[in-house]
């Protein structure tokens, strides 16, 4: 007994040495970039991918990634967060296009990825199929925070973004099947593939959404922001656990619950400052959880395997590549034929370039038996594909973006704000002049001082509304601020009663949802 609890106490305290290695290099490249410039064009997510390989490649490993690390421990967060940002307005103006995306378009890229590498690697019909099920879900983390950085348009990052959320379910629903059906446990037919199909997501959607809507009329009956965040947390791992304890697909319980939370929870159980904390919350832990994924990705690299299996990634990342082409301009065209809606072919080729690999894909593959004899090639093709997908693709989205003049106004925008702080800055030192007179001063001197700040506003004003006239979505960008400092005003006067003591907890949030309300008329 004594030497099963020492034997325990080493792998705790050798489990932590690890985590704090790979925190600290983790951190260490997020610090790159400020202290050399170059780093700047190189999103972190990726910057971290090349920094694993540079380990990788002197053979140093930082921690034995594991399918169950990536699956149970760092999957949830990352789908929470994204579902808890993702507006249900939003998504439901696109939900056509993005189901297609995620359903349809998973099953085009197992079965061209699969008769590719059946026909052009000689690779068994079994082992192409997994091969094809384990690259059929996307993470387009960097590409989102390429969209986000560069202000491109908010319905391209949600077609991303909510395709990425329910083919992650859809991939682990066709690999898990894949699995079954090799070793005999299932049969396959368009009966049984439908029926576990509508079970494993109906399962998932009523967990998520019973514990989302739990929590969110819990959270109505009191106010302790702490509590509410750590029942956010609570949610997201709970949900998984329980959902796959089911049968059910994890991935799409928790996607269920994060959009439930974060569009129903978070207005009608949480006040704004509340909201606040636990937004900010799980934009940490996504930073966090995502630091650690993508440098352990390039750091599980094998070059030697890699090499040994080179000719089968060719293949493999040209059919991902045709075939994320033929599932994205078809099922676009199908999508604006059967919605009337409109999704333009610079969209569609960015949605198809896009479309890079990670964490879920790894994991999958990891996740394979060692019973079949095939196992290191699946593991070392998917590596090579996600590697060529995270620094090719994901290195050039940025490159293509400008060629299709897709991106935003984000430039316009920093230089607007900037204009109107120089504008609010001026006018509080005129108002300061004019009220502080003081004796032994030429008057002169004050109208001189005057004449020189009301001509610099006059300009600034002429530069603002140049500005205006030529980006006319600059008054929106306007109205959106406004709405942010309407909020934070509205939570800060909250704060001050309860810390007064004149009330014991904070109001209902009624402001939200009367801006939410006006947002149809300001548009």
């Amino acid at each position: 007994m004594v030497i099963e609890s020492a034997i325990a106490e080493a792998a705790i305290e050798t489990n932590i040495k690890q985590f704090l290695s790979v925190l600290a290099v983790s951190l260490g490249v997020a610090t790159l970039p400020q202290i050399f410039s170059w780093f700047r064009q190189i999103p972190y997510t990726l910057l971290l991918v090349i920094v694993g390989l540079g380990l990788a490649f002197v053979d140093v490993r930082l921690v034995e990634l594991s399918p169950g690390l990536i699956l149970s421990i760092f999957l949830p967060p990352l789908l929470f967060e994204a579902a808890w940002n993702l507006k249900w307005s939003d998504l439901k103006q696109n939900l056509v296009p993005i189901c297609l995306y995620a359903v349809v378009g998973v099953v085009i890229s197992i079965a061209g990825v699969a008769f590719s590498l059946n026909q052009f690697a000689a690779l068994p019909l079994t082992t192409a199929l997994l091969i094809g099920a384990s690259l059929s879900a996307t993470d387009p983390v960097s590409v989102t925070a390429v969209f986000r950085e560069l202000g491109v348009s908010s319905r391209l990052t949600t077609l991303m973004e909510g395709e990425s959320l329910f083919n992650d379910g859809m991939a682990v629903v066709a690999f898990e099947f894949l699995v079954a059906l090799s070793f005999g446990n299932t049969q396959l037919g368009v009966q049984p593939i439908l029926v576990q199909f509508f079970v494993v997501v109906g399962v998932g959607v009523a967990v998520g959404g019973l514990i989302g809507f739990g929590i969110s009329y819990l959270t109505q009956r009191f106010d302790l922001p702490l509590v509410e965040q750590s029942l956010t947390l609570v949610a997201a791992y709970g949900t998984y656990i329980i959902t796959e304890d089911l049968g059910g697909s994890g991935v799409i319980g928790v996607v269920t619950c994060g959009l439930i939370l974060g569009n129903f929870g978070s207005r009608i159980g949480m006040n704004p400052r509340t909201r606040i904390i636990v937004s900010e919350f799980w934009e940490f832990l996504a930073f966090f959880v995502n630091s650690i994924v993508f440098l352990l990705i390039g750091d599980q690299v094998h070059f030697t395997t890699l090499g040994e299996n080179l000719g089968i990634i060719a293949v493999t990342v040209g059919a991902i590549v045709v075939m994320r082409a033929i599932a994205i301009y078809t099922l676009s065209q199908l999508s604006n034929y059967t919605t009337k809606s409109n999704i333009p072919l610079p969209d569609q080729t960015v949605l198809c370039w896009g479309g890079l690999r990670g964490s879920v894909s790894i994991a999958l593959a990891l996740s394979v038996s060692a019973a079949l004899p095939e196992r290191d090639k699946i593991i070392a093709t998917v590596f090579g594909v996600v590697l060529f997908t995270l620094l090719f693709q994901g290195l050039t989205i940025k490159s293509l973006l400008q060629k299709l003049n897709l991106l935003g106004a984000r430039p316009q925008q920093e230089q607007y704000m900037e204009f109107l702080a120089r504008r609010v800055a001026l006018d509080r030192v005129l108002k300061q002049l004019q009220a502080d007179q003081r004796p032994g001063i030429d008057p002169e001197f004050y109208r001189y001082q005057e004449a020189l700040i009301e001509g610099s506003i006059e300009d600034l004003q002429t530069e603002i509304e140049q500005l205006q006239s030529q980006y006319p979505d600059l008054k929106n960008f306007s109205a959106e601020q406004l709405r942010s400092e309407l909020l934070a005003t509205e939570a800060n006067t909250y704060a001050e009663f309860v810390k007064a003591g004149r009330l014991n907890r904070e109001l209902s949030p009624f402001l939200p949802e009367v801006l939410h309300t006006g947002d149809g008329q300001s548009d």
